[in-house]
């Protein structure tokens, strides 16, 4: 069969994250569904593969406990089955960031993929690559800075250690998914940089949403699952 991939977060409050992972358990442990999700105090993280009938399943329940907006949802396809197992853990954060405390609401502005390229074509834009640096490696951005960093906590010290507010004035930022942005761009407002970007739906959003042929972006797309990465050619439209 083909799958259908989904990848999506949400941070909201969840006072009883075990409550959630149990009946997703239940709804689905038996289903042809496959992928990791975790579910912390902070909302929900995953990406998820399975028919459109189960993905839409899992979707409508999501949206249902924890508001999760379908919209938001990225979507891709695969011929093979991506994952090997199905797992639903609870977890201390949907996204660690050990190297300071951030509040994920005070998150910089969005910008849509249809307003992306714009943006990055501003001279005085920064343009920030927060991924790993074997992320980096398979694709990123046209001019985008690669920070080099091993974890995502690195992220704080190369942020204190190389950038400046009073010189890096309009930062526009963008991961794989959109999840690492938020905690990353509120963590740069925190510490003073004025007008922070981040790219809404992250990389995946922006291969689905943007024709090839408007594309600024150069290589593939690192993914955690069996594809290794994707490109525009994987998304449905």
């Amino acid at each position: 069969m083909a799958f259908t991939i989904a990848a999506f977060y949400r941070f909201v409050d969840l006072p009883d994250p075990a409550a959630l992972r149990d009946e997703l358990r239940s709804h689905f442990t038996e289903a042809n569904l496959c992928g990791s999700m975790l579910i912390a105090p902070e909302g929900i993280n995953g990406t998820m593969a399975g028919s459109i009938e189960t993905i839409d399943s899992l979707l409508n329940l999501l949206h249902q406990k924890t508001g999760l907006p379908i919209a938001d949802v990225k979507f891709s396809r695969s011929e093979q089955r991506p994952f090997g197992r199905l797992k639903f853990l609870v977890k201390a954060e949907i996204i660690a960031f050990r190297n300071a405390t951030v509040d994920p609401a005070q998150a910089g502005h969005y910008i849509a993929p249809e307003d992306w390229n714009h943006v990055i074509a501003d001279p005085d834009v920064l343009l920030l690559d927060t991924r790993n640096h074997y992320e980096t490696e398979l694709g990123t951005f046209n001019g985008a800075i690669d920070p080099g960093i091993e974890t995502f906590s690195d992220f704080v010290t190369y942020v204190r250690e190389h950038l400046d507010p009073e010189k890096h004035r309009k930062v526009a930022m963008f991961c794989t998914g959109g999840i690492r942005c938020e905690k990353a761009s509120a963590f740069m407002r925190q510490e003073g940089f004025p007008e922070v970007y981040h790219l809404k739906g992250g990389i995946l959003k922006y291969l689905e949403d943007i024709p090839a042929e408007d594309s600024k972006w150069n290589g593939t797309c690192f993914v955690f699952d069996r594809r290794t990465s994707v490109s525009h050619t994987d998304f449905k439209k």
